[in-house]
């Protein structure tokens, strides 16, 4: 299997320069690369005849596009125009154009299945953050705690912990005004955790980060909300100043010291909850949640005149918000890497009337709104909290497909997502 190890390093202000330069060099190339594949499309595939005849403009489109391999190929070409090129390896240069290839191909692919194409953008230079030596040859670790990168030098490195596996990749990236080596390595499989008995039904949430089944509750550290004030005095001085300033660049850093320290932040408290969940039960239950379909805006609303209606917007914004700040995709991802690794068992199950069934009864009541925190069975009289009625409703959807689907009248049955 592979896994990824992130170190800080502490270059030289000579060694910085010369990453930056780097840098914006791969930067280039890949702007370029793209351009020259749509100007292929355009004047080659976009002017012939029969360019509206679908079979034939996809035959067109695959014999006379421009592709990795023949970009590969001029690269040598390039070198000879531009001199400035041969002070870069020549994988880190190859690696650009794979990286154009993967944009490209990740574009057809969500065309060919309907989904948001996103084509593939020109990166400015606040944007396009790294490059990657390919292969363990064009850089090495030393003895005193350095990496010895080609064709730029031997950089301080912090290896806070040690490396497992042979390291196959090197990634140079930037990120807020701190630079950073991820490498890639090939280690072997981690002997699983003791088996325990316990299962639990896990509901993540707004109010409390997660309820479960047995009822434990995570509060939610809202890492965001608290650094707010802090977020807004930042941004304020920074539309203060003005444009291609020096003082709006050092503005600007603070701004995104602010957000990666919540970032950081975020990210601990998730693998730290990660692993107590991973520790303790041998099976996770999830919602199988659409997260995009979550923090969505709500549809403008318009009367008969026109006149647009109060469509709850401000009050959706601040629950957007709030589970954007929770990061519940990160740590549902990182539990199901966690348990890869551990032996464990992730399941998702339809999140379909988890909170309108009574979890006692199994009947079900009315309509809950979200302001209502606390489940009021009024058929049985339970009462329970409303986040630990859905934690336990969401495991019985596990444990007891047939019963929940009788419980949910066969309008939502319960689909069991692939673990991982």
């Amino acid at each position: 299997m592979k896994k990824a190890f992130k170190f800080r390093l502490s270059p030289t202000k000579k060694q910085e320069q010369k990453l930056f330069w780097t840098l914006t060099r791969c930067r280039e190339i890949y702007n370029a690369a793209i351009i020259e594949r749509q100007d292929a499309y355009n004047f080659h595939v976009k002017q012939h005849p029969n360019y509206y005849d679908e079979p034939t403009r996809k035959q067109l489109a695959r014999e006379l596009a421009v592709g990795y391999y023949e970009q590969k190929g001029t690269l040598p070409q390039i070198k000879d125009l531009r001199e400035e090129y041969n002070a870069i390896h020549s994988q880190v240069l190859q690696d650009v154009l794979l990286r154009v290839k993967r944009a490209f191909d990740g574009f057809f692919r969500r065309v060919k299945n309907g989904e948001e194409p996103g084509y593939p953008r020109i990166q400015g230079r606040n944007r396009y953050n790294s490059f990657t030596y390919p292969q363990a040859g064009s850089f090495s670790l030393t003895h005193d705690n350095r990496v010895c990168l080609s064709r730029i030098g031997s950089i301080t490195i912090k290896l806070h912990r040690e490396i497992g596996g042979t390291p196959k990749t090197c990634t140079i990236k930037y990120e807020a005004g701190q630079w950073y080596a991820v490498f890639s390595c090939e280690v072997e499989q981690p002997d699983p955790l003791s088996p325990v008995e316990s299962e639990v039904g896990i509901d993540l949430g707004i109010t409390h980060f997660a309820a479960l089944s047995d009822g434990t509750f995570i509060e939610s550290p809202r890492y965001y909300r608290k650094a707010q004030k802090t977020l807004q005095r930042r941004q304020q001085a920074l539309s203060r100043k003005k444009r291609g300033s020096h003082r709006r660049d050092t503005a600007r850093k603070l701004v995104a010291r602010a957000h990666r320290k919540i970032a950081n932040q975020r990210r601990d408290f998730h693998h730290k909850q990660a692993k107590e969940l991973i520790t303790d039960h041998q099976v996770l239950v999830f919602e199988n949640l659409h997260l995009s379909n979550l923090v969505r805006r709500p549809k403008a609303k318009q009367d008969e005149d026109g006149t647009y209606l109060p469509n709850g917007a401000a009050a959706k914004g601040g629950l957007n918000k709030s589970l954007l700040d929770n990061g519940l995709g990160q740590f549902m991802q990182i539990v199901m890497c966690k348990a890869a690794c551990a032996g464990r068992q992730v399941h998702k199950v339809n999140p379909s009337k988890t909170s309108q069934i009574c979890s006692a009864c199994g009947k079900i009541g009315p309509h809950k709104d979200l302001s209502e925190r606390v489940h009021s069975c009024i058929h049985c009289g339970v009462v329970l909290d409303r986040d630990e009625n859905a934690a336990v409703n969401i495991y019985t959807a596990w444990k007891r497909p047939t019963y929940w689907a009788r419980l949910c009248g066969g309008q939502a049955q319960c689909v069991e997502a692939p673990p991982f």
